[in-house]
């Protein structure tokens, strides 16, 4: 096998050794306008190795446009200093049954392709002593789709900090997504898409997995 046939292998297989995204230890020692002067600077330069003028004013602008893009939007969820503060309050209602946030957009890019991964995710969770704004679960995953991704990886991501804010292993977390990188190009699959389901605690137990299988099944509002 050669190294082009080992790159393209890599792409399709999702290997990871941590639930981490990988990043440089010095990630974050250039500032936001640093990157997008650099990333502006390669990007028109990929342009021009495609052949295309720069010079015609419907290109003029395209590599800041996308400097400003990866760094400012598609990718903020890279940076810590990004991340919404989950604020979480006394569980004084003595709720004690599954509350589940559904249907929240997943609007992603895989790190293989960095093509889009969109659709959405499914969060639940039974509280103890905690609970947590609703708003706060959709900003948290936003925040972690927004980085390059594996789907794997990203409900392991979500599922791990509310586990470890809500104080408890009581969360479930399921994402459904159209990848780009099948559809677009490979075996261009237009009409598949891909589920992944991370759980702990309570929903270990299949009858109360299958309720929350069940409720998310329900047509949505």
């Amino acid at each position: 096998m050669n190294n082009k046939e080992q790159i393209e292998n890599h792409g399709d297989n999702h290997i990871s050794t941590s639930i981490k995204t990988p990043l440089r230890a010095d990630a974050f020692d250039k500032s936001d306008d640093e990157k997008i002067k650099n990333i502006q600077h390669h990007f028109k330069m990929i342009m021009e190795e495609m052949g295309l003028d720069l010079t015609d004013d419907s290109l003029s602008g395209t590599p800041y446009r996308v400097a400003k893009m990866y760094v400012k939007e598609l990718f903020y969820g890279l940076n810590p200093i990004n991340k919404p503060k989950l604020s979480t309050f006394d569980n004084k209602y003595g709720y004690k049954k599954m509350l589940v946030e559904q249907n929240i957009n997943i609007d992603s890019a895989c790190e293989h392709h960095f093509l889009p991964i969109t659709g959405f995710a499914n969060v639940a969770y039974i509280p103890n002593k905690k609970v947590i704004g609703l708003s706060k679960i959709n900003r948290l995953v936003d925040y972690y789709a927004r980085r390059p991704q594996v789907q794997e990886r990203l409900v392991l991501q979500i599922l791990n900090d509310l586990q470890n804010v809500l104080d408890t292993k009581d969360v479930i977390v399921s994402v459904t997504a159209k990848h780009l990188c099948v559809s677009s190009r490979g075996i261009k699959d237009q009409s598949s898409f891909t589920t992944t389901l991370e759980y702990g605690g309570v929903f270990e137990n299949s009858e109360t997995r299958n309720e929350f299988l069940k409720i998310i099944a329900q047509e949505k509002i």
